[in-house]
């Protein structure tokens, strides 16, 4: 479906850190959902197979929870290693490798700081 939104969106350039930052979000959303639905009781009144089919569920959506918190864990890291190298390829790039310093980059170093 074609929205204004959609519109706006594929004008901006896409970046795998920004999409990699929105699916950090949505995941959490997902696991915040998933640990409701885990803290839910179990209707006292069902038994047998209706109990264990419920407890089952219960600890499959608990183990895909946990799935997805160890993937988003691994996004987490992906994101801070690819801003990481992001700063790296900016700075080849302009040959500035620090901005905090200022002028200062590894070659023009006051002598006493060499």
């Amino acid at each position: 479906m074609w929205t204004q939104a959609t519109s706006c969106m594929s004008r901006k350039k896409f970046t795998t850190i920004d999409a990699a930052t929105r699916l950090m979000s949505s995941m959490e959303v997902a696991i915040n959902n998933m640990i409701d639905e885990v803290k839910k009781p179990v209707d006292p009144e069902i038994n047998g197979s209706a109990r264990k089919a419920e407890l089952q569920s219960i600890k499959q959506t608990a183990t895909d929870c946990k799935e997805l918190i160890v993937e988003r864990q691994r996004l987490e890291q992906m994101i801070k290693d690819l801003q990481s190298n992001g700063e790296i390829a900016e700075a080849k790039e302009t040959g500035k490798y620090d901005t905090r310093w200022g002028s200062f980059s590894m070659h023009n170093l006051p002598d006493y700081l060499d």
